[in-house]
């Protein structure tokens, strides 16, 4: 059983699914600490003038040391608002932008408290137009011990996962020989952003997903697997 994990992103790019597709168990890293100008709250977009942040404001002061479940939204900025119509703005001439924009208009009109809980039900979102049926688990719910590789190892052994499929960075820093003390396999991620139609002139690779499945829709899929 090939099982990979990663931190839940605010709507993420291509290659966070490619991931997913290619496991048959995919964790999500919610029990870990929280990093600041990361993809955890924020994402990039296409827009006629090239690609833009759309950043989820989180409340961070004092809380230095916050798991990634336990990040709230600072609600006081009226960022709900800005986010879809930056979206319908920017892609209300896309092929399919009639076909999914009521799911962004229901999810940005919900009271989100937790910044996982709004991650989540957009990568659950993406995950069906993707048609990719990988079950997912909260790490969180697992009671995992340690630190870096040797947590990761741990998941791996919790699950019973065989082979655990890491993303190309971390070749920098994994700890192979403690994946070999297991005699788990260690694969790394190999996937080369695709080229596809966008709303504008020109080509900006690695969008947010929502860039993909409101140019392609449900064929979206094939420029994942």
């Amino acid at each position: 059983m090939i099982m990979s994990v990663h931190q839940a992103q605010y709507i993420p790019w291509l290659g966070y699914f490619n991931k997913i597709a290619k496991s048959d168990i995919f964790v999500v890293l919610d029990n870990v600490q929280y990093k600041k100008r990361e993809y955890q709250n924020r994402n990039r977009i296409r827009t006629k003038q090239g690609w833009l942040w759309l950043t989820v404001p989180v409340i961070t002061k004092e809380k230095f040391f916050q798991k990634i479940n336990e990040v709230e939204i600072d609600n006081t900025a009226d960022w709900k608002e800005k986010h879809f119509e930056t979206i319908k703005v920017n892609y209300s001439h896309a092929k399919f932008y009639k076909d999914y924009i009521g799911f962004f208009e229901n999810c940005f009109q919900k009271d989100w408290q937790k910044l996982q809980d709004l991650n989540m039900e957009i990568i659950n979102f993406a995950l069906q137009v993707l048609d990719i049926k990988t079950p997912l688990k909260l790490e969180s719910e697992l009671q995992i011990e340690g630190t870096s590789t040797q947590r990761i190892v741990n998941i791996c052994k919790k699950l019973s996962a065989n082979t655990y499929l890491s993303g190309s960075g971390g070749k920098d820093y994994m700890n192979e020989s403690l994946f070999q003390n297991e005699n788990i396999g260690l694969e790394y991620q190999s996937f080369t952003h695709p080229r596809y139609e966008q709303v504008y002139p020109g080509f900006e690779p690695y969008m947010s997903i929502i860039d993909l499945i409101l140019n392609h829709g449900q064929e979206s899929r094939n420029f994942i697997i």
